[in-house]
Parts: C-alpha cells; sequence; structure tokens
C-alpha cells in the first residue's frame, strides 16, 4: 500500500512538474516572439517622440505618458476606495448578507467584458456627466473595472492577519481605527501590494474599454491638459497601429515598451512593500 502511494505521488509530482514547465515554456515562446517581431523597431527616436504626419515620424512617447497618467489617476481614487471597503467589510461592518451581496457583486463585476465598462463609462462619465474623452473619464472607467480586485485582495489579506494581533492592541488600550492603521494594515500589506499589482497591470493592458472613453489622441500634452483631452495610451496606440494602419511591427515594439513599463511598476511595488515592512520591522 505505502508503494502504491510513493508511485502516485510521483506521478502527481512528475504531472504538477510538467503542468509548471509547459506554462513557463508557453510563456517564454510569448516573450521570445514579442522581442523577435519588435526589438528591431525599438529604437530611442520611436520612444522619444510624438508621431508627425507630415515627416512620416513614428513615435509614442505621447502613449507612454498617457499610460502613467491613467495609472496615476486611476489607483489614486481605487485605493482608498477599495482599501476602505474592505478594512469596513472585515472589521465593522456585522452583517453578513452585506457581505455576501458586496461579495457577489464583486464577482459579477470581474467577469463583465470590458467593452461593456467602456459603453458604460462613455455613457455615464462623458454623456451624463459631462466629461470630454480624456485621461479622467478613461481612469473613472478602470476604477470600475479593477475595484472589485483591490476589494477581494484587501479583504483576504485583512482576514489572514490573527485575531490576537486585534485583541493584543485593544487589550492594551489601542482604539479600534489605530489597531487597525498601526497593527492590522502593516500586517495585510503583502495582500494589499499584490492586488495593486494585479490592478496595475489590469490598467496597463486595458484598451477595449479606453477606445469609448479616454480617445484616440496621439499628441503629447501635459497631465492638465490630457484629464479632458482624447489621449490614447500605450493599447490603445497598439491597437491602432496593428489593426489601422498595418504596422505589426510597431505594434510588437509598443508590446515590449508596455512588458517593460508593467515589470517596472511591479518591482517599484514589491521593492516599496519591503521597506516599508523593514522600516516596521
Amino acid at each position: 500500500m505505502d508503494t502504491r502511494r510513493k508511485n502516485q505521488d510521483r506521478i502527481l509530482k512528475f504531472l504538477m512538474i510538467l503542468c509548471a514547465g509547459v506554462t513557463f515554456l508557453v510563456l517564454l515562446l510569448i516573450i521570445g516572439y514579442i522581442l523577435f517581431r519588435g526589438l528591431h523597431e525599438l529604437t530611442w527616436n520611436l520612444v522619444s517622440t510624438e508621431p508627425n504626419n507630415l515627416t512620416g515620424n513614428i513615435g509614442i512617447l505621447p502613449n507612454i505618458m498617457n499610460t502613467l497618467y491613467i495609472i496615476l489617476v486611476a489607483m489614486v481614487i481605487v485605493l482608498p476606495l477599495g482599501v476602505g471597503a474592505a478594512i469596513y467589510l472585515t472589521e465593522y461592518s456585522k452583517k453578513k448578507w452585506l457581505q455576501d451581496l458586496i461579495g457577489f457583486a464583486s464577482e459579477i463585476l470581474t467577469g463583465i467584458p470590458s467593452i461593456l465598462f467602456g459603453l458604460v463609462g462613455m455613457l455615464v462619465f462623458i454623456q451624463i456627466g459631462g466629461l470630454k474623452q480624456g485621461i479622467l473619464a478613461g481612469a473613472l472607467t478602470l476604477v470600475l473595472m479593477v475595484l472589485p480586485t483591490i476589494i477581494s485582495n484587501t479583504r483576504e489579506s485583512l482576514m489572514t492577519v490573527p485575531r490576537s494581533f486585534r485583541e493584543g492592541a485593544l487589550a492594551l488600550g489601542s482604539g479600534k481605527w489605530h489597531m487597525i492603521r498601526t497593527v492590522v494594515l502593516p500586517n495585510a500589506l503583502d495582500g494589499i501590494i499584490t492586488g495593486c499589482i494585479l490592478a496595475v497591470g489590469r490598467i496597463t493592458s486595458e484598451s477595449a474599454a479606453l477606445l469609448f472613453t479616454a480617445g484616440f489622441g496621439l499628441k503629447l500634452i501635459g497631465f492638465a491638459q490630457a484629464l479632458q483631452s482624447s489621449s490614447a495610451t500605450l493599447t490603445v496606440a497598439l491597437y491602432i497601429y496593428a489593426s489601422e494602419r498595418g504596422e505589426y511591427d510597431i505594434a510588437f515594439a509598443i508590446a515590449i515598451v508596455l512588458m517593460a513599463i508593467t515589470l517596472a511598476l511591479n518591482l517599484l511595488a514589491t521593492h516599496t512593500a519591503k521597506k516599508i515592512q523593514e522600516k516596521r520591522g
């Protein structure tokens, strides 16, 4: 019987290693193909200039800046909302039906296609709210998309903090909010950072919703002006160059820039979390 179990464990271990290897191989193939198609088009001129129809110059600097703008605005709005909602549901709310309702709503929002978010964002923020196509309307639409991710990851992280931590802080005379701020949140930081990383990845990769809300503008403008002016992000620019202009190699070069920005932001978030933990430790 022991020999049979050992054989089963070996088979299952082999299958898990095989699945992990296949997944890693697929990832390498995708990244390798993107680099193969786009690396020769990735030049300093491409990433440091704006497009010019008169000279035929192709530049994606406006799209890089618009992507950073929309990440900044969306995260500034969604982080307080998502973390605050998760704290209320985990630490304050005693109504089980409310927690179940919000959890169900979050799951529904996660499964809605992004194109529908774009249509809703155009209707609510532009036609009803009076905003113009731009970074602000696009960021508000993305907030609706990534809010469930922030809430669910923060809630799960908060629930992993041992109950004894809360009871010990309260027993020492700490108030409820002080206990949450100084004991619970620092110990749940990893989950919050994970939610932020997932949210930034969703924001960076989104295009369908931004076609209706952020617009197609390829001109380099300032942050304040971009909030209410048509501003294409890197994903929208990738769509334009690939589907409308047939510049597939340029599209692959933009994909390389997207991967680099996403990786850099993730490393920055991880590094910041470690620094905060070191200071508190």
